[in-house]
Order: structure tokens, then C-alpha cells, then sequence
């Protein structure tokens, strides 16, 4: 249990944990590679460190300049963080839900921990950041409740709860390592209050998913809480198009990226999580278009220059269609406006990405694909950093300002 507040003992006894926890896989390293599983191997041999695809992918990126902007915080409140799991993750009756929470637990090696869940999650998550070069950061999620339109929060129509004040304090003792995102909704009556001491907190950003926490980004209720955002250059993540990791209530339309206009027009900066790559949505005219298509449209509009961003975390899942990954690649009018994320743990949830489809699909060169599976078993955050960095159609790739995050969450609040 996490109970002591001194940073140096804490990460003691989460490293201690994590390596206590990963021992029985690290003897199996031999074993064939598990496509189900995360084996959770911990350091990475110098056979990996030392391969030509892991050079090429740092080539001409700084660090200091890459935050993840896409990492969620994961538990079951058993370590002080306030964590709560709602009922579609933690019942047998609701089967799908609850084997997404068992991979979600499995990739963030949180999984064989009793007691000891949440500071299994932090501890291998800081064993990931270890790995990677001084100045990389990874911004953790909050996770607000589903609100209704009172603004009343329904705890059973939520599928999880991160306390700002968990990823705050994480942020304040690892502050080499970690920086926050809160969530808040824009409905709470005390909402403006909340938001303002959030960022005077740290908060890097605000993070939404209007389908499942029941805020509807185009209503007049939410300007108040766009004002300060406005006001104070604090970036609002949003996630729009389908949602299938987690449900809150019948709001999907929410999830609309069109719907964001609202907020554009008061003066926010906003990140279209995933860029909208998967999903339908209604189009100005009445019909359905991809909500990619609506991304892209979002994005030629006067109102969105300088302001309207994507992250590129969950485009290589395997739900995704290589054509918008195509597309992504080709639009490097857009790349100053793309920004790196890894959605973590996702990337360590092994069926979800297959390299080697991507390489049959022309994305990635199929002798990199060994060393991209292998890795994964390590380091996730770094896997997805480097299949990014490899994808690549007809000569375009991504450059490297989608990998330079920073420059969005830092504003001068002086």
C-alpha cells in the first residue's frame, strides 16, 4: 500500500514490487513468444537496445521534447488512489467488459498483484519511462464519472473512476517521469472552481470522452468552462468518433469531432484523441461519413488553425483501416498539427497490434517486425514509439514534429 509520501522510498518499494512481480517471466524469456499474454519481461536485452531500427527511430527526435500524450491510469483502489471500477468491468455478467479490465490489468503488468494492484500498475510504468531517454515524460489520465445532464454523477453507468488527485500526486513525486491531465465535467456546479484548481495543480490538459461521461461538447453549458480554458491555454483532449473500450450511456453522437466548434470558436486548443479513426458520424448535410472524414474536414476550417490538433494513439490497432494510417502518413501538411501518444496500456495488450499485418500491408518494412515483437514483451511505450516512427507509404512518413508534444502543453501562465 502506498502509504509512506517520500518519493525516493515510494519508488523503492514500486520498483521493488515490479521486479519482485516480473521475476517468473523474465525466466521464461526463452519461451516462444506469446501472442495472448503479456509475458511482462522487464529490461531489455542489449540485443534489442542495439538494433539499427531502434536508431533509426530517435534519429533527429529530442526527448526533452516528447511527452506521450495519451497514458491512462489503471487500478482497482487498493493503494490510496480513489480508483473505483464500475460495475460493466468488475461483473462476469457483463463478459466482454470484464475481459477488456483482465488485458487492460495483463498489459499493464498490474495483473498477479493482490493487494498491491495500483502500485503494480505505477511501478511498471515507471520501469518503462526508466528505459527511455532523460526528458521523456508520459501526461496520466484522469477519469471522470458519467455525469448526467443535472450534472449529477452516476457511478453506475460508469465504467471507471482516476481521481485527479491520483495522477496529481503521481505527477508531483515523479515529476522526471510523469505530468497530469485532469478530468472534469462541464455540467458540475462547481466545475469552474474545480478546473482552476486543477491547473493551478499542474494540470497539463483536461481529458474528455463525451460518450461515456455524458458531456456534449457543442452545448451552451460547457462555455463557462471553455472560458478558463481559453484563458489560460490549457489544452482539452477529447475523444471523438466510436468509443468501444468503455460505455457510459447512449451518447455516442457526442463523439462527433464537428461538434468541437463550439469550443474553437471560444478560443480552446483541443486534441482530437485518435484522430477520430474509427467510427461514423452525421455530417453537416444529414448523412454519415467516417468520423475520420469529419476530422479532416474539422481541421481545413479557418476557426481550427492553430488550434484543433490530433493524437495519432490506437491508429495501428488492429480496428483501424490501413487507409486512414495511409492517409496520416501522406498528410504532412498535418503533421505539425499530429501529435504522438500511445494509449498505453493498449500497446501492451498483445492481440491488438500485429506488425507483422502492418508489414503485409506495406506500412512498416517486414525486417523490422521481429525486433517490434520482441520489444513489445519489454517496453510498450517504447514498441509504440518506434512502429510509429517506422511507419511509413510510398516514401512519406511521419516527421519529427509529431514526436515534439511538449511545445502543446507547456504556456507561460506567469
Amino acid at each position: 500500500m502506498l502509504t509512506d509520501h517520500s518519493p525516493d522510498r515510494m519508488r523503492r518499494r514500486l520498483l521493488g514490487l515490479f521486479i519482485g512481480g516480473t521475476a517468473l517471466a523474465a525466466a521464461g524469456a526463452s519461451l516462444a513468444r506469446p501472442v495472448v499474454v503479456n509475458p511482462c519481461r522487464a529490461a531489455i536485452p542489449v540485443r534489442l537496445l542495439d538494433s539499427p531500427w531502434l536508431k533509426q527511430a530517435w534519429a533527429g527526435i529530442d526527448p526533452a521534447g516528447l511527452w506521450d500524450c495519451h497514458v491512462h491510469l489503471a487500478g482497482l483502489g487498493d493503494g490510496g488512489s480513489g480508483i473505483e471500477i464500475g460495475p460493466q468491468l468488475s461483473s462476469p455478467l457483463q463478459p466482454v467488459h470484464y475481459a477488456q479490465r483482465l488485458f487492460y490489468m495483463n498489459a499493464g503488468c498490474a495483473h498477479d498483484a493482490p493487494g498491491a494492484v495500483d502500485a503494480a500498475y505505477v511501478a511498471r510504468l515507471l520501469n518503462l519511462c526508466d528505459a527511455m531517454p532523460a526528458g521523456f515524460k508520459v501526461m496520466l489520465f484522469a477519469f471522470e464519472r458519467f455525469h448526467d445532464t443535472a450534472g449529477h454523477a452516476h457511478p453506475e453507468h460508469s465504467a471507471f473512476y482516476v481521481p485527479n488527485a491520483w495522477a496529481a500526486r503521481l505527477a508531483r513525486e515523479f515529476p522526471a517521469r510523469f505530468e497530469w491531465v485532469a478530468s472534469l465535467h462541464p455540467y458540475h456546479t462547481s466545475t469552474v472552481d474545480d478546473l482552476k484548481q486543477a491547473i493551478s495543480a499542474g494540470a497539463r490538459a483536461v481529458k474528455w470522452l463525451p460518450a461515456a461521461q455524458g458531456m456534449d461538447p457543442a452545448s451552451p453549458r460547457c462555455d463557462a468552462f471553455y472560458r478558463v480554458l481559453a484563458e489560460s491555454g490549457t489544452p482539452l483532449i477529447v475523444h471523438c468518433g466510436e468509443e468501444k473500450a468503455v460505455k457510459g450511456s447512449d451518447t455516442q453522437a457526442y463523439g462527433n469531432p464537428l461538434r468541437l466548434r463550439r469550443a474553437l470558436d471560444l478560443g480552446v486548443r483541443v486534441v482530437v484523441a485518435h484522430c477520430a479513426t474509427m467510427g461514423t458520424d452525421i455530417d453537416d448535410d444529414g448523412r454519415v461519413r467516417s468520423s475520420f472524414d469529419l476530422f479532416l474536414k474539422a481541421m481545413a476550417e479557418p476557426r481550427a488553425v492553430d488550434r484543433l490538433y490530433g493524437d495519432i494513439s490506437a491508429i495501428a490497432l488492429r480496428n483501424r483501416q490501413p487507409a486512414v494510417i495511409r492517409s496520416l502518413l501522406e498528410r504532412e501538411d498535418l503533421h505539425p498539427r499530429l501529435l504522438h501518444g500511445s494509449d498505453y496500456p493498449l500497446p501492451g495488450v498483445l492481440p491488438l497490434i500485429s506488425p507483422a499485418t502492418l508489414a503485409r500491408a506495406g506500412l512498416l518494412p517486414k525486417a523490422a517486425v521481429a525486433d517490434l515483437d520482441a520489444l513489445r514483451e519489454h517496453n510498450p511505450l517504447l514498441f509504440d514509439f518506434v512502429l510509429k516512427r517506422l511507419l511509413s507509404w510510398q516514401g512519406h512518413s511521419f516527421s519529427p514534429a509529431v514526436f515534439d508534444t511538449r511545445r502543446i502543453f507547456t504556456v507561460d501562465r506567469s
